[in-house]
């Protein structure tokens, strides 16, 4: 099965930006839908960002229009762009895989993803 590595996670100011990475091991990486999850303390896990095999994109309430999701299949490694950040994007990111797109994909629901990373942390501080 597909292995994902999170990096890029850390401190930063709030308004700043922070670009996370997730490398798959997988010679299948291109083929799988691919998203990002957060989770703060005492929070229920939260859908950040998807991007689907043809490089359509989805976002989350929260982030849209201040993050990016991409993704460069040559190297095997997924994005997140995070800009104009504030404290309450403070969690753990994890990046996520699926076989295929699920059905209602624009929802972003964890529970459709069954491949995970040991996750990433951002702190935003004000």
């Amino acid at each position: 099965q597909v292995q994902l590595v999170e990096s890029g996670g850390g401190s930063v100011q709030a308004g700043g930006s922070l670009r996370l990475s997730c490398a798959a091991s997988g010679y299948t990486y291109s083929n799988y839908y691919m998203g990002w999850f957060r989770q703060a303390p005492g929070k229920e896990r939260e859908g950040v960002a998807a991007i689907d095999t043809a490089g359509i994109t989805t976002y989350g309430g929260s982030v849209k229009g201040r993050f990016t999701i991409s993704k460069d299949n040559a190297k095997n490694t997924l994005y997140l762009q995070m800009n104009s950040m504030q404290p309450e994007d403070s969690a753990m990111y994890y990046c996520a895989a699926a076989n295929f797109r699920p059905r209602g994909w624009w929802l972003l629901r964890h529970q459709d993803f069954g491949y995970w990373g040991q996750g990433t942390q951002v702190t935003v501080s004000s």
